[in-house]
């Protein structure tokens, strides 16, 4: 697994248009924190039980069309969940699996807040919330 900050798996994305970026928080947080544009949601898990979804590599592997080569980023809330879900990626046969360091929301800060060190929002990149 290659691991890229959030400029980087940015300008990868430009220059890549088969990549696709999967958001793999839950769908709460894909709406309302906010996701970069584009950016295809497939939960590893989801509230209230917090199972990990037994089918996140069949529905990812929908999204490139069945193509295991094709680059897929993964990003989360602060780059932790998108470790393990790349690694059940690359268990199912993907080859191109890209963590996207920081995540979304990037890590706590002393007073526990996110968004004030890194991550995709913090570095200026695009993003909306539905």
């Amino acid at each position: 697994m290659q691991h890229l900050d959030p400029v980087a798996a940015h300008a990868f994305l430009q220059s890549e248009p088969q990549a696709v970026l999967v958001d793999c928080r839950t769908e709460i947080e894909h709406m309302y924190v906010g996701h970069p544009p584009g950016a295809e949601h497939v939960a590893w898990q989801e509230a209230p039980d917090w199972e990990i979804d037994p089918a996140f590599a069949a529905k990812v592997g929908r999204l490139v069309g069945h193509d295991l080569s094709r680059p897929v980023l993964l990003l989360c809330r602060s780059g932790h969940r998108s470790v393990l879900a790349g690694e059940a990626l690359e268990a199912a046969g993907f080859t191109q699996v890209i963590n996207v360091l920081e995540g979304f929301e990037g890590p706590l800060d002393e007073q526990f807040h996110r968004g004030t060190q890194g991550g995709w929002r913090f570095r200026g990149l695009p993003w909306q919330q539905s």
